[in-house]
């Protein structure tokens, strides 16, 4: 029983010892493999919190930048400047014209908005000095809907779409720097200007628009002092109807006799304050007039500065002087001082 009871115990010894020395020899490598195994895990389940979190505040973020309002669908698709010529316009409408960054860094007014009885048409926005290769801004943000060229107008031309519901247009440029339906801030660049299109000189020419209506840039903006008048202009359906009805013919006629019964009146005063002045009184009256007659000289198409200047006594450099002119290029319409 003794000798069965040792050969036992001495089994059970030796069964301990081999656990023991298994135990230790898998302990530093195997438990480490498993430990790293479920730090790694954790890790994985860490990181991909995190890139879904990061996903999310991407796309709220891309969200508050890209605003989609309703008036990005009307017409969006149209190749037409004016693209909305079956809208349903409201009457009134006011805008917010509070973020704005003018189109572009300069502030002379070479052109204004207005009818041009010479070429019988309506210049739609105003024309900004510029040189070829200069900046030009986003007005507002909005989304581009058209870059295109036009040859016998508008150039390279750029048309963008506004949260506030207005659209501009960019005419004249040199070189498109955005692409249609690409987003873009306030003051962002989108293209460079230039002289492409009908075009007497480089220059921008600016538009503002709703619904297909064409405001005067200077009824919003204070171009001399790079500003807005105020934070909102109150579009009036009832102001631009004549304007969008227009019948050039009908109106230059108009004006024609107008002016015609003006001069007509004008002799008729004239002749009268003859008969009552002395001689010597009514030559110095004419000797007036005719001098604040040819005291300013409105281009006429053909034009040059060399010829402007010459008829009136005076070089190229006076002249320009005169009329704040930096380049020899002059538009027809345009009245300079000669005096």
């Amino acid at each position: 029983m003794t000798i069965k009871k040792l050969y036992v115990a001495l089994m059970a010894m030796t069964l301990f010892v081999l656990g023991m020395s298994a135990q230790s020899l898998q302990s530093p490598q195997s438990y480490s493999k498993m430990h790293s195994d479920l730090l790694a895990k954790q890790n994985r389940v860490k990181d991909q919190i995190r890139v879904q979190e990061a996903q999310k505040y991407a796309a709220d973020l891309y969200e508050e930048c890209e605003p989609e309002p309703d008036i990005y669908t009307e017409g969006w698709e149209s190749n037409l400047v004016n693209c909305y010529k079956d809208a349903n316009v409201p009457n009134t409408k006011v805008l917010d014209v509070r973020h704005y960054v003018m189109p572009i860094k300069g502030n002379y007014v070479t052109s204004h908005y207005g009818y041009r009885p010479q070429f019988g048409r309506t210049h739609k926005g105003v024309d900004l000095r510029s040189a070829i290769g200069d900046t030009v801004y986003s007005a507002f943000s909005g989304r581009v809907r058209l870059t295109r060229f036009e040859r016998g107008g508008y150039g390279f031309y750029v048309i963008v779409r506004h949260e506030n519901g207005l659209e501009t247009v960019y005419g004249h440029l040199s070189r498109f720097l955005v692409k249609p339906d690409q987003y873009v801030k306030a003051g962002q660049p989108i293209a460079l200007s230039g002289n492409t299109g009908r075009s007497t000189g480089p220059h921008l020419h600016f538009e503002t628009r709703f619904m297909g209506y064409a405001i005067n840039p200077e009824a919003i903006f204070d171009f001399a002092n790079r500003c807005t008048h105020t934070d909102s202009y109150t579009f009036s359906k009832s102001t631009y109807t004549k304007a969008r009805d227009y019948a050039p013919s009908k109106r230059y006629s108009q004006a024609k006799k107008s002016a015609a019964e003006e001069k007509e009146t004008a002799n008729n005063k004239k002749n009268s304050a003859k008969k009552e002045q002395p001689v010597a009184s009514t030559k110095k009256s004419t000797k007036e007039s005719r001098d604040n007659s040819r005291s300013t000289y409105q281009v006429k198409q053909g034009d040059n500065l060399t010829k402007i200047a010459q008829s009136n006594g005076l070089t190229v450099a006076q002249l320009k002087k005169m009329n704040g002119l930096t380049n020899d290029n002059v538009e027809a319409g345009k009245v300079l001082r000669v005096k």
